[in-house]
């Protein structure tokens, strides 16, 4: 598992502390058809070429946790790493294209290469490069502009469920009702007894723009729960950035079944 944690470190669910609107209605936010919503999602996403912040990560399943610090850095629609530390000594690395996964950690000397499936089959949910980039920026892990939505509001966010939904794949996105960033996006299948959330605790200004301050992310499979929390310590962006990264010789591949 830990090196599951290496590869996941940065993948990420969200839950944002948030404000209303002037008021209308009850909950004093301002009514919004679905289309609007998405809208003002989309037009206030993060706007950069590159990323380069550090992060503290808390990990906990039933087996192990970890509390390591890590460097991510990011080129827009091209490349995410991530080198995880504890102590100062970098104990992994992990490289994510639109191509391929690659990792390795120092602890049991292995390494990865291969597509999406580990996430994947973790997380509960298809991913690839765009999904796992649109989470770690508080947007929606699927495009909202694909399907139709139907907007309530709920408590102090604008709640966004599919007009349709899939009989074994359940999907709901919180919005937060200033920013238009993901409050919260819940991902159930409950055939499979798998159950994925991914909270914004708390968002931050960068520039003028909002980025995730506090990400948590939980993943429940057949009552085996695992979370993992992300905590922005740093971030700079549209600084130039470089992705070191070379599998030592002499580890070992993982695959994937």
């Amino acid at each position: 598992m830990s090196r599951i944690l290496y590869l996941l470190c940065f993948s990420i669910v969200l839950f944002s502390s948030c404000k209303g609107t002037k008021a209308i209605g009850e909950s004093g936010i301002k009514r919004l058809n679905a289309e609007k919503v998405i809208a003002n999602h989309y037009n206030r996403a993060f706007n950069f070429e590159t990323l380069n912040t550090r992060v503290k990560i808390k990990y906990n399943d039933k087996r192990q946790s970890f509390s390591p610090n890590a460097t991510l850095r990011i080129e827009k629609d091209k490349t995410i790493w991530v080198s995880v530390k504890m102590l100062g000594i970098t104990l992994a690395k992990a490289l994510i294209t639109p191509k391929k996964v690659s990792y390795y950690e120092k602890i049991n000397n292995t390494y990865f290469e291969g597509d999406f499936k580990l996430l994947s089959e973790w997380l509960g949910t298809d991913l690839d490069y765009n999904k796992v980039q649109q989470m770690l920026l508080g947007q929606a892990l699927f495009n909202l502009r694909q399907d139709k939505y139907k907007s309530t509001i709920e408590g102090k966010v604008y709640q966004l469920r599919p007009k349709t939904e899939l009989a074994l794949f359940e999907r709901l996105f919180l919005v937060h009702p200033n920013s238009f960033k993901i409050f919260s996006q819940q991902l159930k299948q409950p055939i499979e007894n798998r159950d994925l959330k991914i909270n914004y605790q708390s968002y931050q200004k960068i520039g003028n723009q909002d980025f995730p301050k506090e990400i948590y992310i939980e993943a429940i499979q057949d009552k085996e729960k695992t979370t993992i929390e992300i905590d922005y310590k740093a971030v700079d962006y549209n600084a130039k950035v470089s992705f070191p990264f070379k599998i030592p010789s002499g580890y070992k591949q993982v695959t994937i079944q």
